[in-house]
């Protein structure tokens, strides 16, 4: 019998070594540019280490689906921390010793963004193998509140470290990985049953031509689910890109600009909290998730007639806030619709849909401010693109039939 999560030892380690990979990860996205520039580098190459960093991500993306289905998963998760680990402290001992090259930093950012694009798909898919089908949107909704955390600590901790001295933002990420790699070797996962294959038997005949990926587009949850993640997170990228962008126009102070993506982790944090909540009052899953991205919607609208600085956080905070409860909604219901042996594609496809928005919503926001001219009317366009996501999920079969995995001990639908 699976104890319950504050008594789970796996999953309290799954969690432990996924939050110290995000913190890792939120410390180097900082860290690096202020390397770049502090040894006379341009802005090209502080934008040249953050395409690197996400392209890395991207590209490993399906692949690394793949290999969370075929390889042991608690190896690829403590094989990529074990070689994160590595290339930050090369870093760590080449700033120490003098001059860190560009080259050895794009290097090491090619691994430090591949490297966690493998890490995330394994860990995804483990995640059903530590807890029950029924106890998945109360683990998922916990493990919303990670990469809030990771943005609220990481930026912070890199800059201040940074500035005692600039070995030490390296030095804390390689202590952060090491102790990421040594919980992940106390995790003990399940054995799959011997004689079947990771893949399962229908996947094995595509696996040639389409790496497995055949039989997930073919569901329909999986195709309605991504196409609502791709939506929204394009707008929602979008929207914060402009959110920044109108900022520095009017002149908002920094202060007040930090204070604002403070608002926005916050809000993130406490969508964690609520989520579980939500899911447990047994609200129907499609409700969630296509009223959670109509309060999207709404919010934009409100933001482009909102006063700029902290009263604009506010409202991307409550955003946040609606966020982890679409989120966790959303993966649990895939989870519980894809057999295991294809739970580490699921991840990797939706990773890939992720990076690719987010990096698509700068270019959408760009493109607004510029056709625009005007901060109101450009944030009225990225809250447009919420609100035809917002119909498309009102109207998809798919998503307003949703539905949770149903607690053990709960009565079954009479069958006819």
């Amino acid at each position: 019998m699976t104890p319950p999560l504050p008594r789970n030892r796996n999953y309290r380690v799954l969690w432990s070594g996924m939050f110290l990979s995000e913190l890792a990860g939120e410390v180097a996205y900082i860290a690096f540019p202020l390397l770049v520039l502090a040894h006379g580098g341009s802005a090209a190459a502080v934008a040249g280490v953050a395409a690197v960093l996400a392209g890395a991500r991207t590209l490993v993306s399906l692949p690394a689906g793949v290999l969370a289905d075929r390889v042991d998963r608690k190896r690829v998760m403590a094989a990529t921390q074990g070689v994160r680990t590595v290339a930050m402290l090369s870093v760590a001992v080449t700033v120490l010793l003098g001059d860190c090259p560009l080259w050895q930093v794009l290097l090491v950012a090619v691994v430090e963004g591949a490297a966690a694009g493998v890490f995330v798909p394994a860990e995804n898919a483990a995640l059903p193998q530590v807890v029950p089908e029924d106890v998945l949107p109360r683990a998922l909704a916990r493990n919303a509140a990670r990469p809030f955390a990771a943005l609220l600590i990481g930026p912070a901790l890199a800059g201040f470290t940074f500035g005692l001295h600039e070995v030490l933002p390296f030095a804390l990420n390689t202590s952060v990985l090491a102790a990421s790699f040594v919980a992940l070797a106390a995790l003990h996962l399940p054995r799959r049953a011997a004689g079947v294959p990771a893949d399962g038997g229908a996947v094995s005949a595509a696996a040639p031509r389409l790496g497995g990926f055949g039989p997930l587009l073919r569901m329909r949850t999986v195709r309605a689910t991504m196409a609502w993640i791709v939506g929204v997170n394009l707008a929602f990228h979008t929207l914060v890109v402009l959110v920044l962008v109108v900022s520095g126009e009017e002149h908002v102070a920094p202060g007040q600009m930090g204070l604002m993506m403070t608002c926005f982790g916050a809000g993130g944090l406490v969508g964690a909290l609520i989520a579980d909540r939500l899911h447990a009052a047994a609200l129907p899953p499609g409700a969630l998730v296509i009223g959670s991205t109509w309060v999207f919607a709404a919010v934009a609208v409100a933001m482009a007639y909102a006063s700029r600085g902290v009263p604009l956080g506010v409202l991307l905070g409550v955003a946040a806030t609606a966020m982890p409860v679409a989120n966790t909604t959303v993966i649990t219901c895939q989870l519980a619709s894809v057999p295991d042996g294809l739970r580490g594609r699921l991840s990797g496809l939706v990773a890939l849909g992720s990076e690719l928005a987010a990096t698509a919503g700068p270019v959408t926001a760009g493109v607004l401010a510029t056709g625009t001219g005007n901060g109101a009317a450009s944030m009225l366009g990225a809250a447009g693109l919420l609100a035809v996501v917002a119909v498309g999920a009102t109207l998809s079969p798919a998503l307003r039939g949703l539905a949770l995995p149903r607690p053990s001990g709960a009565p079954q639908p009479a069958r006819s």
